[in-house]
């Protein structure tokens, strides 16, 4: 069998078409969101094909090497199909350790039933995203959220600050501004390079992403900002949070005034994941998610 996939590498036009297959967000993590690939298109070297009316998305990243994404838009009637041409795909790409990876437990499910006993799968735990009731972010009551509380407390007394939508160009001027400094004060590395180049990128296309963005400015010099986005009724991503933290509180104002302003009426807001780093683990935690998304890397033994 010969695989005849042919990949595109993902780009700002080809949204129209994600968002054809995408169509009200099914999915309870992050990973499938356009904003969220094109973000990071750089990084993982996103790029997709159509296969019997399906969308395949696939990734190359450190660590992992080259995955697919779970297939968008295929029927029960062709996934056996679909998931043949992907294997013999991965038998003459030796970067593929495993198949699938971001995988949700529901087609995890779909998975065992054709495949049983020659499945393999694993919970990428580093991965997992957490989620949190957008409600206790605003309200931030209760005995696990009081230091939150207390540092958002701290910021609204202590600074003259003020709140600007990411729209106008000044604001997105500023925002990149930011986030070149944010960036030069850390050990730079390949992800952080793409991170700062993918901010810039959507900066500009915000609106066309559907993305909404918020930045807080004291004595009216930017302190920080945030990007994020509603996919569906029940939940919201955030995609960027960036702070200054000379001033005391500085996230805690933004993730609360961020979800008040512009996500209340959404039920849940996913922060993504932790990936493995304690310190960003213990941050994410101390928020009180109410639960953890699980992901999943996926595998299929050949006969």
């Amino acid at each position: 069998m010969i695989c005849l996939l042919q990949f595109k590498t993902l780009e700002l036009s080809d949204r129209e078409l994600f968002m054809k297959y995408l169509g009200d967000y099914n999915f309870n993590t992050y990973e499938y969101s356009f904003l969220n690939l094109y973000l990071w298109r750089e990084y993982c070297n996103v790029e997709y094909a159509i296969l019997n009316d399906a969308l395949i998305i696939k990734k190359t990243e450190e660590g992992k090497g080259t995955v697919f994404m779970q297939p968008i838009g295929y029927t029960k009637g062709n996934l056996k199909d679909i998931i043949s041409e992907l294997i013999e795909y991965k038998k003459s790409n030796s970067s593929m350790k495993v198949l699938f990876s971001d995988i949700e437990e529901p087609f995890l499910e779909e998975l065992k039933k054709i495949y049983d006993e020659k499945l393999q799968y694993f919970q990428d735990v580093k991965n997992f995203d957490y989620i949190y009731e957008t409600e206790k972010l605003i309200k931030l009551n209760g005995d696990k959220l009081r230091k939150r509380k207390s540092q958002y407390n701290h910021f609204v007394s202590s600074y003259q600050y003020s709140i600007k939508d990411i729209s106008e160009d000044k604001v997105i001027n500023d925002c990149i501004r930011f986030a070149e400094e944010w960036f030069s004060g850390q050990q730079s590395n390949h992800q952080l390079v793409c991170e700062l180049k993918g901010i810039k990128d959507i900066m500009h296309n915000l609106k066309l992403l559907n993305g909404l963005g918020m930045a807080v400015y004291v004595n009216d010099v930017i302190a920080g900002f945030t990007i994020g986005e509603i996919v569906n009724k029940n939940m919201a991503i955030i995609h960027i949070e960036k702070g200054d933290t000379i001033y005391n509180g500085i996230y805690a104002f933004i993730n609360r005034t961020f979800a008040e302003l512009y996500l209340k009426d959404v039920k849940h807001i996913n922060r993504e994941e932790d990936i493995g780093i304690p310190g960003l683990r213990r941050a994410k935690l101390a928020y009180d998610p109410i639960k953890l998304e699980k992901k999943y890397l996926v595998d299929i033994r050949r006969d």
